[in-house]
């Protein structure tokens, strides 16, 4: 009986362990999760929080009120020269008489075009005369996704699936918070007036 019962303990004492160790592994998930809602029953940005390029919680419902353009940004794309001169002309012209703001997201999920860490990005943000938030980077695409990039493309869809095709895929944001129109990466950010135009 002893020698049965010291062999039961043996075997049920690792596998209770276990148990507890896999509830500790998820209830650290959640606690990494629980700043933001399921992307699916979200209804604006606002609810979520993201981390800016320092690193530093923000919480979206800072943008409550403000016509917002979201935008994935590298530094090494084509595109990028083009992109950044007109968010940044976009920032100045609109930011103080219309309350716009643009809110960056560096990815490196496309062709590895933003391969730098938190001091690379802001190094060539200043070297670009960044005005526009900056934000840590993140995928977009993908289970690892930002849950604020899924609630984006959840909202507003995309031509041939909702997944993002390439750098700078733009969102604009209403002053609630909702994503109300999506423009891919080969509209300058300058043709985007027109629609901002219908939010402020």
């Amino acid at each position: 009986m002893t020698i049965a019962f010291r062999t039961l303990s043996k075997l049920l004492v690792p596998a209770v362990g276990n148990v507890f160790c896999v509830a500790r592994l998820q209830t650290s998930a959640l606690k990494m999760t629980d700043n933001n809602p399921d992307y699916k029953s979200a209804s604006s940005i606002h609810e979520f929080t993201v981390k800016n390029i320092k690193g530093e919680d923000v919480k979206l419902d800072v943008y409550k009120g403000h016509v917002c353009i979201i935008v994935n940004v590298a530094s090494q794309c084509g595109l990028t020269a083009n992109n950044y001169k007109q968010l940044n002309e976009l920032y100045e012209q609109y930011a103080e008489s219309k309350g716009l703001r643009i809110l960056a997201f560096p990815c490196n999920q496309f062709a590895g075009q933003e391969p730098g860490n938190a001091d690379d990005i802001c190094s060539f943000a200043a070297r670009t005369k960044v005005k526009f938030d900056l934000f840590e980077k993140i995928d977009v695409n993908g289970d690892s996704a930002s849950p604020l990039w899924k609630f984006l493309k959840h909202k507003q869809g995309g031509t041939m699936g909702n997944f993002i095709k390439w750098n700078f895929t733009k969102f604009i944001v209403d002053k609630d918070g909702v994503p109300v129109e999506r423009a891919g990466p080969q509209t300058d950010p300058l043709d985007l007036v027109k629609s901002l135009e219908k939010y402020w």
